[in-house]
């Protein structure tokens, strides 16, 4: 039996049990389908929106997930070219510093007065 024997709405069914109910349920007739509701206590309604729903979950979970990756190699590309700017902006802050160095050993060497 489909029915949970908890007394719980059937909104609140576990999917597990709405799934196996929209199996039962695959090819009946509309007029099977409302005896069918009747006799569990349901609406065509419900179990219509609880088949359309079985129907997308596949598709939508496979779009849902070309999307994720497409985005995600975007972000990828997008962290790469910050990355690449992070390293070329360190050696240029590398080689400034350097330079400095280089020109307050040369001023203490020849004692040339620095500039202000």
């Amino acid at each position: 039996m489909v029915i949970p024997k908890t007394n719980t709405s059937s909104e609140n069914w576990d999917p597990k049990d709405k799934f196996y109910v929209v199996l039962e349920t695959a090819t009946l007739t509309e007029i099977e389908l409302a005896e069918y509701c009747r006799s569990k206590g349901l609406y065509v309604e419900q179990v219509i929106a609880w088949r359309d729903a079985c129907m997308q979950a596949n598709g939508g979970v496979a779009q849902e997930t070309a999307t994720l990756q497409r985005n995600l190699r975007d972000k990828d590309k997008v962290y790469k070219q910050l990355q690449k700017e992070l390293n070329r902006k360190e050696r240029a802050l590398a080689e400034t510093a350097a330079l400095l160095v280089l020109q307050k050993k040369c001023r203490a060497i020849w004692g040339e007065p620095e500039d202000e």
